[in-house]
């Protein structure tokens, strides 16, 4: 978990109980370790890769923190349920949901199959429904909550190869923005937080997540972001210091959205 303690945070976040989907590596991981930093009590989720769930649950419960892991595929709702229900069993409810799991896939239009579109926009935006669905009722009896989805630059900018990817993560920036409205009521609020240049792991190997060489122009604080600059976002953007923010999409991506 970096180095950091729970007794190195200030535990804003205590009491709390967070699900951060796709959190096996990169982001996902991040954000689920620093959310236990922060003193709450999550659960770590990926489709696949027990073996690397496992390993980021030992490592937050050798440093004090509370973890669960369960396994589930977020495009399956009998799966999603099964996933809240373990969190529910262990924790008592839940009371932040981090929506990052994805898929990135470069194919162009001619090539791309109504296959692979498809399980694109289930696992961005029917993912996010069922999670909603589920966590929604815990949610108002706790009297509220936050979802996060986690978008990413090439939405908004365009990159060639990646319509599929595109139309699912404006899908879920549209989502979000439902939720942050129909939920309100509740005190339960939904944002999405966007990627820009990062470099992360991609089955076995370094990557970035735009797949070519940065240059000096493309990112004005000169440098691609890690998982740890969006675990901090998202760690903000849950907490109470943005209690009053809602509805919106936040970017961190050293300046780069500036140039498109």
């Amino acid at each position: 978990m970096g180095g950091k303690t729970m007794s190195d945070m200030t535990g804003e976040l205590d009491g709390m109980v967070a699900l951060v989907t796709g959190s096996a590596r990169n982001i996902g991981r991040a954000a689920v370790e620093e959310l236990a930093r922060a003193g709450a009590a999550v659960t770590v989720n990926s489709k696949q890769a027990r073996d690397l769930c496992e390993e980021v649950s030992a490592g937050i419960k050798a440093d004090g923190g509370k973890a669960i892991v369960a396994m589930g595929d977020v495009r399956d709702p009998a799966q999603v349920n099964e996933v809240l229900t373990s969190t529910f069993k262990s924790f008592g409810g839940v009371d932040i949901i981090v929506h990052n799991a994805a898929v990135r896939t470069n194919q162009s239009i001619e090539e791309l199959k109504f296959e692979t579109f498809k399980h694109i926009i289930d696992l961005s935006i029917h993912g996010c429904f069922h999670l909603a669905k589920a966590a929604i009722p815990s949610m108002k009896l706790r009297g509220g909550g936050c979802f996060v989805g986690v978008g990413g630059m090439s939405s908004l900018q365009g990159v060639k190869g990646r319509s599929h990817v595109m139309a699912a993560k404006m899908g879920l920036n549209a989502f979000i923005r439902g939720l942050a409205i129909d939920l309100a009521p509740y005190n339960i609020r939904a944002n999405q937080v966007v990627v820009g240049h990062y470099d992360t792991i991609r089955d076995g190997n370094p990557s970035s997540s735009s797949g070519r060489q940065l240059v000096d122009c493309d990112v004005p604080l000169g440098r691609r972001g890690v998982p740890q600059d969006m675990a901090n976002l998202i760690r903000f953007v849950v907490g109470p210091k943005a209690s009053y923010i809602t509805g919106q999409t936040i970017h961190s991506n050293g300046g780069a959205y500036m140039n498109l």
